[in-house]
């Protein structure tokens, strides 16, 4: 079964065009390195919580939104192979293809996937 990357991070309002086009273009690395899909989803309904929260997970000021993201994997041994080489590839370096938010308030993890419907 499939292996899934997911991710919740903030997203400075300010720079939402900025980020679809970063997502956009490392999408189709990606995809060069074997990820079957990527998602890129802009937050539109995620309310504080009293205990737990995506808001809380980020660390959300008051001028950011939360983007939940996943990238879809044949299976882990891919994802391993392909996260090396996106992670090595210049195209995507900081001096190139800086991150439009916070990297240190991402929150992700891979996922092995047991239910698809």
């Amino acid at each position: 079964m499939s292996y899934v990357d997911g991710f919740i991070f903030a997203v400075p309002n300010a720079n939402r065009e900025q980020f679809r086009k970063h997502a956009q273009s490392a999408a189709h690395i990606f995809k060069e390195f074997g990820a079957l899909s990527i998602a890129e989803c802009w937050g539109d309904d995620v309310p504080d919580g009293k205990l737990t929260s995506f808001p809380m997970a980020v660390k959300l000021k008051e001028d950011e939104t939360v983007v939940f993201s996943w990238i879809i994997w044949p299976s882990r041994q891919v994802r391993d192979e392909g996260m090396q080489k996106v992670m090595a590839d210049p195209r995507l370096s900081p001096e190139t293809n800086p991150m439009p938010f916070d990297g240190q308030r991402m929150v992700f993890g891979g996922f092995e996937m047991i239910v698809s419907a």
